[in-house]
């Protein structure tokens, strides 16, 4: 079974998925958000077609450790993908993923219309994988 890790923002959310042995992320596309919900039932697909056994969303917090507002926002959706799904979804500090996912494609030469349509894959992508990396540390 597989991960899937999420990057959860205020206007899309950025989707990968482990390999079957848990070792790395691949990005697996972006979901725009709605306001009637439905990227939940995005995930679910994906969820079904990927085989996923458990989800990491990232968890924004600020320098100091402490969460804020978009914190708060991510928390409720990791609870709302875990009453939905039925699966195990885990809180993952992502402080700084977005930075370093755009810095990875700014020295990779992307032009700024492209990167706006894979940053937030790739932030997903390295949220999954740090997440993973900490687990085969263990």
């Amino acid at each position: 079974m597989r991960t899937m890790g999420l990057d959860y923002g205020d206007v899309r959310i950025g989707v990968a998925v482990s390999d079957a042995f848990g070792w790395t992320a691949q990005g697996v596309e972006v979901i725009p958000k709605r306001r009637d919900g439905s990227e939940v039932n995005r995930i679910a697909e994906l969820v079904k077609a990927h085989e996923v056994s458990e989800i990491v969303v990232g968890l924004p917090k600020n320098m100091n450790n402490t969460i804020g507002p978009r914190g708060e926002i991510s928390i409720a959706f990791a609870e709302q993908l875990r009453n939905d799904l039925n699966l195990p979804v885990h809180l993952w500090d992502e402080r700084l993923t977005t930075v370093s996912a755009e810095r990875t494609l700014i020295e990779a030469d992307v032009s700024r219309k492209k990167r706006k349509l894979v940053v937030d894959k790739m932030a997903a992508t390295l949220i999954l994988q740090n997440y993973l990396d900490s687990k085969t540390k263990r």
